[in-house]
């Protein structure tokens, strides 16, 4: 009879980003940690720079189509240019229920072959796998044009015990 596995304890980094540009690049450095199969949920206030942060993603993994909010369509696939993993951006805002209501989206059948990036997706796709990337981004809130964002990202899984987001702050 084989022992349970071991709990990963989370991977965790955290940093401060102070201009949308900087979100882009921390975007474009890590897609270079991204391969199929992952799962990267984001979360933070409206505004904070989830989408940003995604363009950078799209730029970095190399993939085709401006990357925008889904907000209206919920969902959008930008496939490889050159080879690697299609990016699958979703927003999942709008949507109320868990895993449920994301169902006709298809992500388990995605999620293989594909990097998904999923806005709002707390409470809604953690049961897509075990092993998961949180980024979770801080903002001031109010009336302010304060750029400076806190970026804490949390590898959960096996999957992440040694992807190296420490890496990151570098």
């Amino acid at each position: 009879m084989e022992a349970p596995a071991a709990p990963h304890n989370p991977a965790e980094t955290r940093l401060t980003v102070t201009s949308p540009e900087q979100m882009r690049e921390l975007g474009r450095r890590l897609a270079k940690l991204l391969r199929a199969g992952d799962l990267v949920m984001l979360s933070g206030e409206l505004g904070a720079g989830k989408t940003t942060l995604t363009r950078g993603l799209g730029e970095g993994l190399g993939v085709r189509g401006a990357v925008t909010s889904p907000t209206f369509v919920i969902a959008r696939v930008h496939p490889s240019l050159g080879g690697g993993p299609p990016l699958v951006h979703v927003d999942a805002y709008r949507l109320g229920g868990g895993l449920d209501e994301m169902e006709d989206l298809d992500l388990d059948v995605s999620l293989t072959d594909s990097v998904i990036v999923v806005e709002w997706g707390e409470g809604k796709v953690e049961e897509l796998t075990e092993d998961r990337l949180q980024v979770v981004i801080h903002r001031a809130v109010g009336d302010t044009k304060d750029e400076v964002r806190h970026v804490t990202l949390t590898g959960l899984g096996r999957r992440w015990t040694e992807a190296g987001l420490d890496a990151l702050d570098a």
